[in-house]
């Protein structure tokens, strides 16, 4: 039988990561196959035991979580989750950017954390609007970016992918987005994945960080 999804737990507290490790491990689909103290652990644990997840602390000894992020990202098909305890920890957006999938409060309920995991694993982002994309939306406010490159160049899109781009700023889901736009949910996961592709991005969460950056979504506008 299959172990499910497999779960890093990372972060320097270790009341954290046993209180973490119980709820995931009662769940019969998901399994905490390593645990780190610190991003340097996080990193080697990765590559020796290859989980879907990776739940990082955002601030740790050795290696931050930002910088972990980073390399698991560009060396693995990991996903990363990254655990802050504040909502407006302006080194979130560091690790979103890096390719993290979404982050967590440490105060978060069990269900929430369980269900997390389980879409992050399906290969879908963790983008509340009430959370995520307001707090990206902050953080580019107090800290704006020039896009650069061709990923940020959005003449590459079509009009209607550029207005899906618009909706994913806003956080809507593929069933929103189908609703937004007027079309089935296959071809808004048509045009989610070509958008993607034209600008080289990961997945939902940079899209978002895209949209506010090229104006598409303007800080402080409706996120939902």
């Amino acid at each position: 039988m299959s172990a499910g999804i497999r779960v890093l737990l990372a972060d320097d507290q270790e009341l954290v990561r046993d209180g973490i490790a119980m709820i995931l491990g009662a769940q019969p689909d998901i399994a905490v196959v390593a645990e780190a103290a610190d991003g340097t652990e996080a990193v080697e644990a990765v590559r020796r035991h290859r989980p879907e997840v990776a739940l990082l602390d955002v601030r740790m000894p050795a290696m931050d979580g930002i910088e972990a992020a980073r390399l698991i990202c560009a060396r693995t098909e990991c996903r990363v989750i990254m655990l802050t305890t504040y909502d407006r920890d302006e080194y979130v957006y560091d690790a979103l950017y890096a390719g993290a999938s979404g982050f967590l409060l440490k105060s978060v309920r069990r269900d929430d954390l369980v269900h997390a995991v389980r879409v992050v694993a399906a290969g879908e982002s963790l983008l509340a609007p009430t959370v995520t994309t307001r707090l990206i939306a902050d953080l580019i406010r107090h800290r704006p970016r020039e896009g650069s490159g061709p990923a940020r160049r959005l003449d590459v899109l079509t009009g209607r992918e550029r207005e899906t781009l618009r909706l994913l700023g806003r956080g809507l889901s593929n069933a929103e987005l189908a609703a937004a736009l007027t079309v089935s949910e296959h071809t808004v996961k048509t045009h989610v994945s070509n958008v993607l592709t034209k600008l080289g991005l990961r997945d939902r969460v940079q899209a978002v960080i895209v949209a506010y950056e090229t104006g598409l979504i303007t800080p402080g506008g409706p996120v939902a």
